[in-house]
């Protein structure tokens, strides 16, 4: 692991905003005063005229945001998760959601992974909110270099979407010849067992969790699943033929996110027993972001013990 680079996909977005922001006078960016915090202030540095800091006013963010996209702008909105999704929730839906309104609403520090900040920061809610909202796209990349081709394939896409982007620095596992695709999964370890499938930053301990759980001689299939909605079906179902169990491991609650995804459609097409591994039903407490990804079950060895325990049913 040590010799895996780590980035924050944090970076990866205001990066290719800005190499995005160079090409297309069109792309306006908006924050509610942490654009630091975002990276979105990497495109306001060198295009002020295109960047809005609109203060700690995220519903009257969302406002604005929508007129500029009616003027033919392609407006990228800029917060913590909390502050992006619950906050100016309403504003979503009526104003972007409702009119199918091509903004990106492009969020950083989601999930307990923001650390010390605590449950009022750690936002476990924004997969399952934006899910409800009629034709919202909802992704979460994994590392730096699927980060940048959301972003750039959510620019070229015309609609509302949703990404949630990570605080901590996480290791880079792909390479340039990946090809990120809206709407399908990837199979990133093959194995028989068990398919466990994974979305965001926690996809690389699910890589580890496999390791873990081949010692123990259990083949487990790693399903990167940066597509939240639409979930790529196809992929699921298929996993779950072949491996008869499925774990779902997201930071995010249970309920309403990539694991209620998946049980949807293993239940209308091919029902398999799942174990979903998330935030279960409580919320989180300020402490280091590696002690509560652990506390959780998490990271490598808190997926493969929930992994094995499910097997061992």
């Amino acid at each position: 692991m040590a010799d895996i680079k780590k980035i924050a996909t944090r970076e990866s977005y205001g990066a290719t905003l800005l190499e995005l922001g160079r090409n297309d006078n069109k792309i306006v960016v908006l924050d509610a005063d942490l654009a630091g915090s975002t990276k979105s202030g990497m495109f306001g540095k060198e295009f002020p005229e295109r960047f809005f800091n609109c203060g700690i006013a995220e519903q009257n963010m969302i406002g604005v945001a929508a007129g500029l996209a009616t003027m033919g702008l392609i407006p990228f909105v800029s917060t913590f998760a909390m502050f992006a999704v619950c906050r100016p929730y309403e504003q979503i839906r009526n104003s972007i959601g409702y009119p199918h309104l091509n903004v990106k609403i492009c969020a950083s520090h989601g999930g307990v992974s923001v650390g010390a900040d605590g449950a009022s920061h750690q936002c476990c809610e924004d997969f399952a909110l934006m899910r409800t909202i009629p034709q919202m796209l909802v992704m979460c990349p994994s590392d730096d270099i699927e980060a940048r081709q959301m972003v750039k394939a959510v620019y070229e896409y015309e609609g509302p979407v949703y990404i949630r982007f990570a605080r901590s620095a996480t290791p880079v596992y792909h390479d340039e010849n990946y090809k990120f695709e809206i709407g399908k999964g990837e199979v990133v370890i093959d194995g028989s067992d068990v398919a466990i499938i994974a979305t965001g930053i926690v996809l690389p301990e699910a890589v580890n969790a496999a390791a873990i759980l081949k010692s123990k001689g259990i083949s487990a299939r790693i399903i990167n699943m940066a597509t939240i909605k639409p979930i790529d079906a196809e992929l699921v179902i298929k996993a779950a033929q072949e491996c008869k169990k499925i774990v779902t491991v997201e930071e995010h609650t249970i309920f309403g996110g990539l694991g209620e995804a998946v049980c949807s459609v293993l239940a209308e097409n091919s029902p398999a027993p799942v174990k979903r591994i998330g935030i279960n039903d409580v919320f989180g407490f300020s402490a280091e972001a590696d002690e509560l990804m652990a506390y959780f079950g998490l990271d490598a060895e808190g997926i493969a013990k929930n992994t094995e325990n499910f097997l061992n049913k």
